[in-house]
């Protein structure tokens, strides 16, 4: 490992790190993305994002809610700060996932109620960049 990092002149660490990687939930995620966009402000977040083409790399392992949702996050602050879209992402942007995915608090709700009211009203409160990929989501700001 020694003499291929040497080789290669990156770090021991570099060459291990996708052995090591593990994928956290995706309520645990999204929280993560909120929480930056709220620290990093809307430009600085796109910036960062755009530049680390964290996207990609999340679509590439196949983790597709992920990639989706960074992609509809970014998509939603680029409209809401008048940005032009990144045309990296044009081919993601044709996909979606198979089955929705709704925030925890809609499922729980949802399974006390016992009807699909619940599930309705967040499908039609969604953000349009986020239900574009079968996320549901309707708050992007209120983190604590």
């Amino acid at each position: 490992m020694y003499r291929l990092a040497k080789a290669l002149n990156v770090s021991i660490e570099t060459l291990l790190e996708p052995y090591f990687e593990t994928r956290i939930t995706f309520d645990l995620f999204k929280s993560n993305v909120c929480h930056r966009l709220k620290e990093l402000g809307d430009i600085d977040f796109l910036i960062e994002t755009l530049e680390k083409d964290e996207i990609h790399k999340y679509y590439e392992k196949k983790w597709y809610p992920e990639s989706f949702y960074l992609l509809a996050m970014v998509d939603y602050i680029s409209r809401i700060n008048q940005v032009p879209l990144c045309n990296d992402y044009d081919s993601i942007r044709k996909e979606k996932l198979e089955r929705m995915i709704f925030p925890s608090s809609v499922l729980a709700i949802s399974t006390v109620s016992k009807g699909n009211h619940v599930k309705e009203e967040a499908i039609k409160n969604s953000i349009p960049e986020f239900i574009r990929f079968n996320i549901v989501e309707s708050e992007v700001r209120n983190v604590i």
